[in-house]
């Protein structure tokens, strides 16, 4: 095929990216620069802007004025300052309007002939800080200071005659962080619709069932139907047949937080199985549960094909020890008689928040090129992804090479437990590296089992030091990408697909990732009163399609990425992304949906070749052969 006639059938896409340089989230074009059109009528010259300004917009489209920002369905402009200065560390100075909606921070130069945009979700900010007073006399001394979730600071000066940053500060304080204000998050406001409903993509029993469960040993249970068993877990469980629901409360007493065994994943054939929980309640004195041991032996049973339990405990041996002293700990080989404890040395959520923290800081604003590699090294970054690769590998190896069962959980099971979990079950299952089942993924072992979006992230609140906070979900998707790398057949999603969850892990425009467990968001009603992400991703999903994916016999294959440092490498694609000297300079997007259309024709003419075979082949069996003229000795 012709590169051009692929290009062509693309074009809408570069006819907007030349108008406007941007700097907003690549996944949000809807509310992205991209959409803005230039050339209409700018503001009356009457009309002073000088200082901030309320502003009533109640519909949501284009803008009618230039430096207006393009609105989403439920978006309204909450005020807007002229006369400011973005101070971009990479092409300097800028001067435009400043826009500040119930979602959005948006930025539009007036004095470039390209206009410079910048459009971040205020769900992106982690603290705002005013920056020189009422003494400082330098140009551009006197601002603000934006700090962002996602790797990057933006700073925008304001005139000290103006008196607008007192306004914008008080704008960007009160809808960056609504809940510390009493306010809805912007997701409950947003209204667009979309052909795809995301809520749907996971049904707990609809998946159970595609693994082969209830079978003869596991049953599904609706125990906890109204997540009084344990508030952080979902309503279905599945867990051995033989288990009573006198025995699973027996057991949460002895685990923590209620956090009981229950079935993750099964291997259809072998019937050995993943299953997650938290820490026993050994405490010092080394407690001991005959329900829980009774239990535990039960999933053992479950395998019939192995009679030893490999007991994952993500934790470094010594916080497990230490864990003790808090009324936890771990299983004592005594008291489990054939289970095997291993202890797989991931470090803390403070930990990595340190670590996030100096990797910013590396990749943000400049990179020292004299000091990158020890600069990296010194951040223990690609040090704690690789540890979280080698534990699931080694639960992959388990559970696949030796046919035994796994049991996975770490101090409270809702952090390191779900990302070792759901990355066993994306080397194992094929069916989670589509991008459909990656959502039931997510959903699944992230969402439904009670990782705590709401703490780790910070959604809406100005707490930004709060010692919940940690990157833990980043480090998943992290993961995943680093196994795209080694396997780039493998997967029906692209980069891209990742970057837009991590986008909205933030942006709190869709009701995804809010609230902390199952029965706060059942509480706040939250599939009926926002729109899912998955909405979103699969109402567009072509743009997220790997066009290297191969869905023939090797989709069936285990994946078992090599973690070591020789192999892991830094996603300079997210880390790096708002650096101009780091991005990729041909657009990856725009190449990526031309290999799309091209391997559709090429799909298209091997079928029609394959059929023409067919044809040929039915043709010769149809018509008798020929008979030989008879040999004369």
């Amino acid at each position: 095929m012709d590169r051009k006639s692929a290009s062509d059938l693309l074009n809408v896409e570069n006819s907007h990216s030349k108008h406007a340089s941007t700097d907003s989230l690549a996944s949000d074009s809807k509310s992205s620069s991209l959409n803005s059109k230039l050339g209409q009528e700018s503001y009356p010259a009457s009309m002073n802007f000088s200082h901030l300004q309320q502003v009533n917009v109640t519909e949501s489209g284009p803008p009618s004025r230039p430096d207006d920002p393009p609105l989403l369905p439920g978006e309204k402009v909450q005020g807007m300052a002229r006369e400011v200065t973005y101070l971009c560390p990479y092409s300097g100075p800028a001067r435009g309007t400043l826009s500040v909606t119930n979602y959005k921070l948006y930025f539009r130069s007036m004095d470039r002939e390209t206009p410079y945009v910048v459009d971040v979700p205020l769900g992106v900010v982690s603290r705002i800080e005013k920056v020189g007073g009422a003494s400082s006399r330098g140009e551009n001394s006197y601002g603000i200071e934006v700090f962002c979730k996602d790797m990057r600071n933006l700073r925008f000066a304001h005139k000290q005659e103006n008196h607008s940053r007192r306004n914008v500060f008080e704008k960007l304080q009160q809808f960056a962080f609504p809940l510390s204000h009493k306010l809805p998050l912007f997701a409950f406001e947003y209204t667009e619709s979309f052909s795809e409903n995301g809520w749907t993509v996971h049904e707990p029993i609809a998946e159970l069932k595609r693994m082969g469960v209830p079978n003869d040993m596991w049953k599904i249970s609706k125990l906890n139907e109204s997540h009084e068993v344990c508030d952080s877990y979902p309503s279905v469980w599945a867990v051995p047949a033989a288990a009573t629901d006198e025995d699973l409360r027996a057991v949460a007493q002895f685990r923590s937080r209620g956090r009981v065994p229950v079935l993750s994943w099964i291997h259809q054939e072998s019937q050995a199985t993943i299953s997650r929980c938290s820490q026993p309640l050994v405490g010092v004195s080394g407690k001991r549960s005959t329900a829980d041991e009774r239990y535990i032996q039960l999933i053992m049973d479950a395998n019939a094909q192995s009679h030893k339990l490999f007991i994952m405990d993500a934790r470094p041996s010594a916080n497990a020890i230490a864990n003790k002293a808090k009324g936890g700990g771990y299983e004592s080989e005594d008291a489990y008689q054939n289970a095997e404890l291993v202890f797989l040395d991931i470090h803390n959520i403070h930990v990595m928040r340190e670590s996030l923290r100096k990797l910013k800081e590396l990749c943000f604003p400049n990179i020292e090129e004299s000091r990158w590699l020890s600069g990296l090294e010194s951040t223990f970054w690609l040090k704690h992804i690789k540890c979280i690769l080698a534990g699931a590998v080694r639960i992959v190896d388990k559970v696949e090479n030796h046919k035994t069962s796994v049991l996975v959980h770490c101090s409270d099971g809702w952090d390191r437990t779900a990302q070792l979990t759901a990355l066993a079950m994306l080397m194992l299952d094929p069916y989670y590296r589509t991008i459909r089942g990656f959502e039931v993924l997510i959903e699944k072992e992230w969402l439904s089992f009670g990782h705590k979006f709401q703490q780790r992230i910070g959604h809406g609140d100005d707490h930004h030091s709060d010692a919940d906070r940690s990157p833990v979900f980043l480090q998943f998707i992290d993961c995943v990408w680093q196994i795209t790398q080694q396997y780039p057949n493998a997967f029906e999603f692209n980069d891209y697909f990742l970057i837009t969850i991590l986008d909205h892990l933030y942006s709190c425009r869709f009701g995804t990732f809010l609230f902390n467990s199952e029965r706060e968001r059942v509480a706040e009603s939250v599939k009926q009163r926002t729109v899912s992400l998955w909405s979103f991703t699969n109402s567009t999903i072509d743009a997220y399609r790997n066009p290297l994916y191969w869905a023939g016999g090797m989709q069936q294959q285990v994946l078992v990425p090599v973690a070591s440092m020789r192999h892991i490498k830094l996603w300079k694609g997210h880390y790096c992304r708002w650096n101009p000297s780091m991005r990729s300079q041909d657009p990856i997007c725009q190449r990526t949906r031309e290999l799309l259309v091209l391997k559709d024709q090429l799909e298209r003419q091997v079928e029609e070749c394959r059929r023409e075979l067919q044809a040929r082949v039915a043709r010769n069996v149809a018509t008798p052969p020929r008979l030989a003229s008879p040999t004369h000795s």
